[in-house]
């Protein structure tokens, strides 16, 4: 149903009214920063949002051409509409101040889907890596403490094997020795092995929380709906106006311009709201149940890190006990001069050297962890 009106008092509040409708809440906090894997999309809807938003931001051109009956168009009390029609041209510019919401909004609609698909973009990510999640940081933990050990560990070696042509050691210790560097290879290859598959997989940025991802996701698809709301009802109201030249042939008219400036609100509106509400309070609902949803397959990830990151932090407990005891150890038998403890030291310090290593791995993974699940550092 549609209510016509004229008049110049009635457009303060149509445009009042109309720029209201449904309008988003103010976000009460600045949105976190998140990497841009999402451009791609973020064009898309940009571009899409743009494109609407020039046809309600831009003034229509209208133009007719028909008869109307001579009588009926001079007007004027007591007239009877009698005589030939006459030739009628119209033509002008209309503009509805209601695009002018209709256009902001489609745009603000565009940058929440652009936010929203960013930190989906992200928790796809994190859920594609699954339980090498935060590996990345403690491979090359581990790897820094093997390139500065390694070359030391090859002197030792190097050193042995010409004791054992000089007849000062024997060929068990060298092969006891040499098991351990080639332990410390292997663990070194492995870890090179290990980095260059996960640089094939998305990266996500350290220090990002799941949890506030999570919450991105949510606020900006709430923004997206609420957005959409307000788009249905502002279609509820048109307030034009609409002028230009208007010609009736054969008709003394003195100036042949017309103007209008029409409001319009359609009723339906009334019960818009309620509906509107169902729908955003259902999409949110719908997410959080949607079983192979990005929030499920997170939250399953989540509970994987978790039990994880406690398994962490008892291997690095252990490790960093044995770490402690030989350096102990070797503390003792550095002062020592004598043959045999120069090569038992050499075996501690390889020894060492392997586990200083997982530590550093561990102690670095139990962190990255940390931060991507949301606990406290051990």
């Amino acid at each position: 149903m549609r209510m016509m009106l004229t008049g110049g008092a009635l457009l303060a509040l149509a445009a009042r009214t109309a720029l209201a409708q449904s309008e988003p809440p103010a976000e009460a906090a600045p949105r976190p920063r998140l990497e841009d894997r999402a451009d791609g999309y973020c064009e898309f809807v940009r571009g899409v949002a743009d494109a609407d938003a020039a046809l309600e931001l831009a003034p229509e051109v209208y133009a007719s051409i028909g008869v109307v009956n001579a009588g009926e168009a001079s007007g004027g009390v007591g007239t009877t509409g009698l005589g030939e029609p006459k030739p009628r041209v119209t033509a002008g510019l209309s503009y509805d101040f209601v695009g002018l919401y209709r256009g902001s909004a489609l745009r603000k609609r565009a940058e929440a889907e652009c936010r929203r698909q960013r930190a989906v973009a992200m928790l796809e990510a994190a859920v594609h890596q699954g339980s090498g999640l935060g590996e990345d940081a403690a491979l090359a933990a581990r790897a820094r403490v093997l390139d500065e050990a390694l070359p030391r560990a090859e002197e030792l070696v190097t050193a042995l094997r010409n004791d054992l042509r000089d007849g000062r050691s024997t060929l068990e210790e060298l092969n006891a020795v040499q098991v351990r560097l080639d332990g410390l290879r292997a663990l070194a290859t492995t870890t090179a092995l290990a980095r260059e598959r996960l640089a094939g997989r998305p990266r996500v940025a350290e220090g990002q929380r799941m949890e506030t991802l999570l919450e991105e996701l949510r606020t900006a698809d709430d923004t997206v709906e609420s957005y959409s709301g307000g788009l249905r009802r502002a279609e509820a109201w048109e307030l034009s106006l609409r002028g230009g030249y208007d010609k009736v042939f054969d008709v003394d008219q003195g100036t042949p311009l017309s103007g209008q400036l029409m409001l319009s609100y359609d009723l339906g509106d009334l019960w818009q709201g309620s509906a509107n509400a169902r729908a955003r309070e259902g999409r949110r609902r719908a997410t959080l149940q949607d079983v192979t949803g990005v929030p499920q397959r997170v939250a399953e990830l989540m509970a994987e890190l978790r039990a994880l990151q406690h398994t962490e932090e008892g291997r690095l407990r252990e490790v960093s006990t044995l770490v402690t005891d030989l350096e102990g150890q070797l503390r003792e038998v550095e002062s020592l001069q004598t043959r045999e403890v120069r090569r038992f030291r050499d075996y501690l310090l390889l020894e060492l050297t392997r586990l200083r290593a997982e530590q550093a791995y561990l102690r670095a993974h139990v962190e990255s962890l940390a931060t991507f699940v949301g606990a406290g550092k051990p």
